[in-house]
C-alpha cells in the first residue's frame, strides 16, 4: 500500500459499465456526463494502470466542464482481449467507444502510453478529433542506449514468449468480478481500493505494452496535426526525459506548453497541482477549437 501514501483521498467515482463494441470485444467503460451540450474527452490512461486508477483524481473536475469517457485499454484491467498488443488497434477502440456511446467529435486526452495511442487516433481518425491532450508523452521512446537494449530485449522476449503472455494475461482476466469496485469519497483511504485496480492488470501486460511502445514512432508525421493541442510536461519525469516531451510539444504547430512539478505518476500522486493544469490545458483546446469552428 505504500506506493499509494501520497495518492489523494477517496472521491466518488462510478465504477463503470461493460460496453459491447462492434466486431471487436467489450471493455468497462466510465462515462460521466458533464454539463448539458459540454464537449467530450476520451482519456486514455497510463501503461499497466486501468481508467479509473489513472483518471479518479481529475474526473470529477473535468466532469464540471465537459462529458467524460474512460476506458480500460486492451490487455489493461478489463479492457478487450485480444491475439496481440498494437498500439493502432488501440488507437482503433477508441473510435469503436465513441460509437457505442453515440459520440461524434471529442477530444483526446491521453496520459504516457496513452498520450502514443492519442497521436496515433488523430492520425487514423483525423475526421473525429477536435483536439489533444498529451501527458508525460513523446514522439518516440527508445533514443539512449540503455532504452534501445530494453526494448530490443523486449523484442526478443516477445517473439519468444508471445503467445505464453497472452494466456497468463488472459488466465488474471478471467478471475476478474464482471464489474470493479466503485470508489465512495466515504472510503477512509484509497489504498485498498488502488491496489485492487493495479492488480487487475497482469504483470505480463507490461511486456507486450512495453514491445509495442517501443516501436512508437511519431516523428515523421506530428507536424502535421492540425487540431489545437495542449502538452503537458512533467518536469521531473526521469521515465520519459523532459526534453523529449518539450521536443513533442514544439514539433506540433501551435501547441500550448503547460508545466507540471511532478514525475512520471504526477497525475496520481502529484493530482494537486496535476488537476488544475490539465483542466486549464483542455479548456485551451477546447476554447481553440470552438474559436476555429466558428470561424
Amino acid at each position: 500500500m505504500g506506493k499509494f501514501a501520497k495518492a489523494p483521498k477517496p472521491v466518488d467515482l462510478p465504477s463503470g459499465r461493460m460496453v459491447e463494441l462492434a466486431d471487436r470485444g467489450r471493455t468497462c467503460v466510465i462515462d460521466m456526463p458533464g454539463p448539458p451540450g459540454a464537449p467530450t474527452l476520451i482519456l486514455l490512461h497510463a501503461l499497466a494502470t486501468t481508467a479509473a486508477l489513472s483518471w479518479y483524481p481529475s474526473m470529477e473536475a473535468l466532469s464540471e466542464h465537459y462529458r467524460v469517457i474512460a476506458f480500460d485499454q486492451r490487455w489493461h484491467g478489463r479492457g478487450i482481449r485480444c491475439d496481440k498488443f498494437v498500439l493502432e488497434d488501440c488507437a482503433d477502440d477508441v473510435i469503436a467507444v465513441a460509437d457505442a456511446l453515440g459520440v461524434g467529435k471529442f477530444t483526446v486526452v491521453g496520459y504516457s502510453m496513452g498520450g502514443a495511442v492519442a497521436q496515433l487516433v488523430w492520425r487514423r481518425h483525423r475526421a473525429r478529433v477536435e483536439g489533444l491532450v498529451l501527458a508525460a508523452c513523446a514522439r518516440n521512446f527508445r533514443g539512449k542506449v540503455t532504452e534501445r537494449l530494453w526494448f530490443g530485449f523486449t523484442q526478443v522476449a516477445m517473439a519468444r514468449w508471445g503467445e505464453a503472455v497472452r494466456v497468463r494475461v488472459d488466465r488474471l482476466a478471467s478471475t476478474l468480478a464482471e464489474l470493479p469496485n466503485g470508489l465512495t469519497a466515504t472510503e477512509p483511504k484509497v489504498g485498498p481500493w488502488a491496489m485492487t485496480e493495479f492488480r487487475s492488470t497482469s504483470a505480463w501486460t507490461m511486456l507486450a505494452a512495453i514491445d509495442e511502445i517501443g516501436r512508437f514512432d511519431s516523428s515523421a508525421w506530428i507536424r502535421r496535426v492540425d487540431v489545437p493541442t495542449s502538452v503537458i510536461v512533467a518536469t521531473r519525469d526521469r521515465f520519459i526525459p523532459t526534453r523529449r516531451q518539450r521536443r513533442l510539444a514544439a514539433s506540433i504547430p501551435g501547441a500550448m506548453v503547460y508545466d507540471v512539478t511532478g514525475n512520471h505518476a504526477a497525475l496520481v500522486l502529484g493530482a494537486e497541482e496535476f488537476v488544475p493544469v490539465l483542466v486549464s490545458a483542455c479548456r485551451s483546446v477546447t476554447r481553440r477549437a470552438a474559436q476555429r469552428a466558428a470561424a
